[in-house]
């Protein structure tokens, strides 16, 4: 990395304060456009827009990783929102130009910094201001601050995109490198974020590769879908602030703009991950809060639900697998506990086929991802990482679904960046209303007349059997299916 000893504040062209573009930011995209049509052979352009919060530890890999591509960005937009550190700094290290030589072809690039300031609509107001600067290119490559990509990552979107005039999106197949993750809490939040990403790739590469969700965090767009989907649903920006969720509902509008939003089967990127309980709760309380917005029917403030949307079939059997998984799990221990309390409990080997089903299915998604490591095959092997880490989702999920039913008005962008910083006891609140509830139920079970209690336990194991049987049958059907060779 360069040094930044003698370096002035703000005096590379290349990059731009908060006041407003540099001298040079006038035209650029015409510059670079007009120098690529001079060839002989028209090459797509691709403009990249990386909005960057706080994201001074992240910003230099991420963009170096976009430096080495096989397939350079013509034109890198660092967009830098709300920062408190030395993002700026660091990512102006790299602002200029860049040469590169791949098989003899040279390519070029630029890179521009550009500080916008506190920014009322955060990472949306973000990806909006480089959208402006990026319009007049053929396709905009998103990156999160904190998202390092595979050498050849670029190049493999840029050829399935314009392979097919069709597609208005493709996402990149997203994991977390878990190398440098320190401490055992962060290394066992990390895999269960892995496994939680290969399952939900591999479902959409499943189902024709077509993506429920183009992630921001590393994917490439036809800016003619996104400059359609601006038309007919009469905005002035791509991205809007009315969900939680801005790439779900943008996916939303391109795929009702009549484009395919796909998953690529090649493009491999690392996104970062949460490694704290208090950080994984927030975000993912706003990704489910966000999601159940669109699914829901009706309007919702500025949102309105979309429930049979292609896209959101998937997010429907989410919902309904964590309900089940939840009523299941709850009622085994309730059950368990009632007929141990009255010496009812007779075991029956049966009930040890849901588990090992499902320590096949985890096994079977280790070992579809393409960097496994140690770590995840003992997650996968042993029940109760899994386990202990379907209860921490199931936690978001009541939470998600609380907050969304209680119609209260929450900024859930800025509950995230407060748990980020180490603030905020939200992600208790499930385990404390567990404990009450628990602590509730076990007082008034010993209430109830001993006919009544073996009457609750004869209807109650067979309902928890029927639920157990369907979804054993669920489990082991993803057992069994083909995963055609693609990897995760």
């Amino acid at each position: 990395m360069l040094q930044t000893e003698d370096m002035p504040e703000i005096t590379n062209p290349y990059v731009t304060d908060r006041t407003g573009f540099s001298a040079e930011s006038d035209g650029l995209t015409n510059d670079f456009i007009e120098s690529v049509e001079a060839l002989p052979t028209y090459r797509p352009t691709i403009g990249c827009i990386i909005p960057a919060y706080n994201e001074a530890e992240s910003i230099g890999a991420v963009i170096e990783s976009l430096l080495t591509q096989t397939r350079l960005p013509d034109v890198i937009h660092v967009v830098v929102n709300n920062t408190t550190d030395d993002t700026v700094k660091i990512a102006a290290q790299y602002a200029g130009p860049h040469l590169k030589e791949i098989d003899g072809i040279e390519q070029f690039t630029e890179v521009y910094v550009h500080d916008i300031g506190k920014n009322k609509d955060k990472k949306v107001g973000a990806l909006n201001y480089g959208y402006q600067l990026v319009e007049g290119c053929d396709f905009l490559l998103g990156v999160d601050g904190d998202t390092t990509a595979a050498p050849d990552a670029v190049e493999r979107l840029a050829e399935e995109i314009s392979s097919d005039s069709r597609i208005g999106g493709i996402s990149a197949i997203f994991s977390i490198d878990d190398k440098p993750i320190k401490g055992f809490i962060a290394k066992f939040l990390i895999t269960g974020q892995r496994f939680q990403f290969a399952a939900f790739n591999m479902q959409n590469m499943l189902k024709g590769r077509n993506m429920a969700v183009l992630g921001g965090q590393f994917s490439i767009f036809s800016t003619k879908a996104l400059r359609q989907i601006m038309v007919e649903n009469h905005q002035d920006t791509p991205w809007v602030k009315d969900s939680e969720v801005e790439d779900s509902l943008l996916s939303l509008q391109i795929k009702s703009a009549g484009y395919l939003t796909k998953i690529s089967a090649q493009a491999r990127a690392d996104v970062g991950g949460m490694t704290t309980l208090r950080g994984l709760d927030a975000q993912q309380v706003k990704w489910n809060f966000g999601a159940i917005e669109l699914m829901w029917p009706g309007q919702r403030g500025d949102t309105k639900g979309q429930p049979f949307h292609p896209n959101l079939r998937l997010r429907w059997l989410e919902n309904l697998s964590m309900l089940t998984n939840l009523v299941t799990r709850v009622l085994f221990f309730i059950l368990l506990f009632a007929s141990l309390s009255i010496h009812a409990f007779v075991f029956s080997p049966i009930w040890l086929i849901p588990p090992v089903i499902a320590i096949l299915l985890n096994l079977r998604t280790a070992l579809s991802m393409q960097n496994r490591n140690g770590r995840d095959m003992f997650f996968a092997l042993f029940l109760f990482p899994a386990e202990i880490y379907m209860w921490v989702r199931l936690g978001h999920f009541l939470r998600a679904w609380t907050k969304f039913l209680s119609r209260k008005q929450t900024d859930n962008w800025a509950a995230q960046a407060k748990a980020e910083r180490g603030r905020g006891n939200g992600y208790l609140v499930p385990l404390v209303i567990l404990v009450l509830v628990v602590a509730v139920m076990v007082l008034v079970w010993f209430q109830l007349d001993p006919f009544v209690q073996s009457t609750i336990l004869w209807i109650g194991w067979p309902v928890l059997g029927v639920i157990t049987i369907i979804q054993t049958l669920g489990m082991f059907a993803k057992v069994l299916r083909r995963y055609r060779g693609y990897k995760v």
